[in-house]
């Protein structure tokens, strides 16, 4: 049989795409790009901004102002360099102007225009399946031999009495924001709830975290929860934690939050609130349900290990599957999900979820991959601790950024690496190299023979690594080694 007719046989009607990929965000792009650099005839629809929640309201905003909020703290502690230290007059609009700014510099690399000079169709619209090959946008139709579901998720906010008669804001919409909130209210103790609540606070917002739970952060150890919230206090931000809401209202010029904490009763008063308590993958509204497309109990795209939805030409990636709402995860899944799309008939991967890093970017920093000392114990595996704190690593103490610590959990009696936590300026950085050790299956005695420069806050790897080769050095082997050193001394 001739190609052409081979092909003929395969395919039962010829589609205008090989792919149509829906949402223009961290997986949207990356399924997009990667597809067109494949080879296929690639279309990527997107109702609003390219670039999604990460550029336009998420991670580069978000970093953005967190990077002014540290700089306004540096400049208050300038005494602890050895400089004198002064008060900041933050000028908020002029930060917020930054953030935009920030945006608009890295907003070319998502543009149309780029995406368009790489091969990839771009379709400004709401997009509607009307089968799982056919996407619909405006009145044009485009067909499709497999569709990239990579739509997203959006805030959460919580049912609440009265919430219809006040103002709120949501970590999408706080960007609008031009004067500074004299009282920032902020519910949700999540990473997400966390940052903005540490930075806001640092531009002179007086800020009260309400969160339901005991403690900020609960993913982490209480270890790492517990310096968040010192940290926090000490700065001045207001936590009310164990909170259950009860109801909001606007009493003259002033939003008032009431709240149970155990049987009493409290309210917290604010001229701002922002809730940063999770975000819904967005998964209605473009007809997959219609197809007979199922979700999850967490309300995510429901599909198998390789990202494949219930509809079988329908692969999805990002936030609207989950269930890590990160932007490198995001990017990660979109080229299993792009390439498994493409190939599909021939080949398939599942994605590997196993090494999932991340950092919540308060300061100081808390980043981590595999295990924590919780879920060890929560899932009954045996486990060692290595720590070393950032007070014997050199450059923080030149630095003074001595807080936190690096810490590792190992199989006991071997380096086989089972987690790690980092609590410490700049340990985003510094955890790539556990990350790569962990997904080569190199232990901590390959991170010890590698040659780190000094002084840096990645040498700290090394240095743990070393405590744990101090504390594993055969005991027995000491005293034949005295025998040894004694007998070499009589030698001449």
């Amino acid at each position: 049989m001739k190609m052409a007719e081979l092909m003929q046989h395969w395919l039962p009607q010829r589609y205008d795409y090989n792919l149509v990929v829906v949402g223009a965000g961290a997986a949207g792009l990356v399924s997009a790009y990667l597809s067109a650099a494949a080879g296929a005839r690639v279309a990527l629809v997107e109702q609003a901004q390219m670039g999604g929640d990460c550029l336009n309201r998420g991670c580069v905003p978000s970093k953005a102002l967190i990077r002014s909020a540290h700089l306004a703290q540096q400049m208050r502690q300038a005494d602890h360099y050895g400089l004198p230290g002064q008060d900041v007059d933050v000028d908020f609009a002029q930060v917020m102007e930054r953030v935009q700014q920030t945006i608009r510099t890295i907003e070319p690399h998502d543009s149309v225009e780029r995406y368009q000079s790489l091969g990839v169709e771009c379709f400004h619209g709401q997009a509607h399946l009307l089968s799982g090959h056919e996407v619909a946008v405006g009145d044009r139709v485009l067909t499709t031999r497999r569709i990239v579901l990579a739509t997203g998720a959006t805030p959460v906010v919580p049912e609440l009495a009265g919430l219809d008669s006040v103002d709120y804001y949501t970590s999408d919409t706080i960007w609008s924001l031009r004067q500074k909130p004299r009282r920032l209210i902020v519910v949700g103790g999540g990473p997400i709830g966390c940052e903005l609540s540490q930075a806001f606070n640092r531009l002179g917002s007086q800020v009260v975290q309400v969160v339901h739970g005991e403690r900020l952060l609960k993913r982490e150890d209480r270890a790492v929860c517990e310096l968040v919230q010192q940290v926090f206090h000490d700065e001045g931000v207001e936590l009310c934690l164990n909170c259950d809401l009860q109801h909001v209202a606007r009493q003259q010029d002033e939003i008032v939050l009431t709240c149970h904490v155990g049987d009493e009763e409290r309210t917290v008063h604010g001229d701002a609130l922002l809730f940063a308590v999770g975000r819904q993958p967005m998964t209605q509204g473009f007809g997959f349900e219609v197809l007979g497309g199922t979700v999850d109990r967490r309300g995510a795209l429901q599909a198998d290990g390789t990202l494949r939805t219930s509809v079988p030409s329908i692969y999805c990636a990002g936030d609207v599957v989950g269930p890590y709402q990160f932007t490198h995860m995001a990017a990660h899944q979109a080229a299993t999900a792009s390439l498994n799309a493409l190939f599909d008939r021939i080949w398939r991967r599942r994605v590997d979820v196993s090494l999932v890093p991340w950092t919540t970017f308060v300061d100081p920093e808390v980043a981590r991959v595999g295990l924590n000392e919780q879920d060890a114990l929560r899932q009954k595996i045996a486990y060692e601790v290595t720590r070393l704190d950032y007070g014997e690593l050199d450059r923080a103490v030149t630095d003074t950024t001595t807080p936190g610590w690096i810490q590792v959990l190992t199989v006991p009696g071997k380096d086989t690496i089972l987690g790690v936590t980092i609590v410490g300026a700049h340990a985003g950085d510094c955890l790539a190299e556990f990350v790569l050790a962990m997904k080569n299956g190199l232990g901590l005695k390959k991170i010890l023979a590698t040659i780190h420069v000094y002084p840096t806050l990645a040498e700290g790897n090394k240095l743990v690594a070393g405590e744990w080769q101090r504390r594993h050095f055969p005991a027995a082997l000491k005293p034949w080694l005295k025998r040894f050193h004694d007998w070499m001394r009589r030698v001449s």
